[in-house]
């Protein structure tokens, strides 16, 4: 990757470890638990759980790291999320969790994080990544990010002096990192436990050598891409440049060739101006329609649940090309004409169901009637989204849903 002088870094260099003022990855200080209470302390991400689902979890574990990145949980029902109180509270609780876990703070490292579930297996590199390079998009993004959750997470790095959740990235495979990893992961592991969605994680640190062997590796990658976390890579930036500290983010990078991408689908909560009846007769006049199945079998065609079935809709067919990602063309033929969805980032008749719950949930939100109608769709590529990010284009919001995921609370990095 393409080096950028950097300003002095906050970050203490191991003695042994020669970095140039232009390293594009960094080991760091990591805030960590000990190993006996990792299981205990990692927490599904920040910004995957509602508050009530937030305050559930963290009610079955008095140190899940929850009460840290969603501290509302610890105050009564109700209170705003993005109040004074909240982010006071979570300087508390992170304070009473490095006593009670405990956390550790280490010297600095660079650390290898493996995630396996159901035959899947991802192993990348958690360290410091180059704000710099962010900022002048050599690590790469594909969606716009929210100034009200930018506001939150930049307010969040702040209060705690700390970066408390990895963002995921992605780079193309490079022989020397898969040898240097194949090298650290032959070592006794740091962490290695499984979580309560199956999830397996498995954390080594390694030593002096091997993260110079990695630091090389890295610097010949043309380019990074964030995977997910845009708003944690954001945060960062601006708390760099609020209050100074850290040159770098907390990120893990995988390689593109190892991660599973999910479909992110959509459910809408009425008709609009129509009924059941005349929405599935629409569908049937202008699209190419089969019942079944509940999952699309490729790329260009979506499912949609209603009136207690499953219909297979081919919308490239409608559109001529099979181009655009099938969240554009769902937007652009059904969710705006059809149902009246001009802006699915503010419209509150349609939400966003992670393809990890599957395709169950969304009939049960049907018949339920928490939702009029279900779209279950096609999972993007990795090479759709390293294609979008190289051409500084944008995808669609709530395109993608990457899992398994990191845990937050098993490596900080305070600034």
């Amino acid at each position: 990757m393409p080096k950028r002088p950097r300003r002095d870094r906050c970050e203490q260099k191991p003695a042994t470890i020669i970095l140039s003022e232009m390293a594009d990855l960094v080991p760091f200080t990591a805030l960590r638990p000990i190993p006996s209470s990792a299981a205990r302390v990692a927490a599904v991400p920040y910004d995957v759980v509602s508050t009530d689902e937030a305050r559930a979890l963290a009610s079955l574990e008095p140190l899940s790291f929850l009460q840290v990145s969603r501290a509302e949980v610890d105050l009564p029902s109700g209170t705003a999320p993005y109040s004074d109180e909240v982010y006071a509270k979570a300087m508390t609780n992170l304070a009473a969790l490095t006593r009670n876990a405990p956390l550790l703070q280490e010297s600095p490292a660079l650390y290898v994080y493996r995630l396996e579930i159901a035959g899947h297996s991802q192993t990348g590199i958690a360290g410091g990544f180059s704000i710099d390079e962010y900022e002048t998009n050599l690590i790469r993004r594909h969606e716009h990010t929210r100034k009200d959750k930018e506001d939150d997470r930049t307010r969040h790095i702040v209060t705690l002096r700390a970066q408390t959740g990895p963002v995921f990235l992605v780079h193309r495979r490079a022989a020397g990192i898969d040898e240097a990893v194949a090298r650290v992961t032959v070592t006794p592991p740091l962490y290695d436990f499984v979580a309560t969605d199956r999830v397996r994680h498995t954390i080594w640190q390694a030593n002096a050598g091997e993260s110079g062997a990695i630091q090389t590796a890295f610097a010949s990658l043309d380019a990074l891409y964030i995977a997910d976390g845009h708003h944690r890579a954001a945060s960062a930036a601006r708390a760099r440049r609020e209050v100074g500290g850290s040159d770098h983010f907390l990120a893990v990078a995988f390689p593109a060739d190892e991660v599973r991408i999910l479909p992110y689908n959509r459910v809408v909560l009425d008709f609009g101006t129509h009924d059941a009846d005349s929405f599935a007769q629409l569908l049937r006049s202008q699209f190419a329609a089969s019942e079944g199945p509940p999952a699309p079998g490729r790329r260009g065609a979506v499912s949609v649940y209603v009136k207690d079935r499953w219909y297979q809709l081919a919308l490239d067919a409608t559109a001529g090309s099979n181009r655009q990602l099938d969240v554009s063309l769902l937007n652009d033929l059904i969710l705006n004409p059809l149902l009246g969805i001009g802006d699915v980032t503010r419209d509150k008749r349609i939400d966003f169901v992670g393809g990890a719950r599957g395709t169950d949930v969304l009939e049960a939100m049907v018949r339920r009637g928490d939702a009029a109608v279900a779209f279950s769709m096609h999972p993007v590529s990795m090479g759709d989204i390293m294609q979008v990010s190289d051409a500084g284009g944008i995808m669609p919001p709530k395109s993608t849903w990457f899992e398994p995921k990191l845990r937050d609370g098993l490596l900080s990095l305070p600034i």
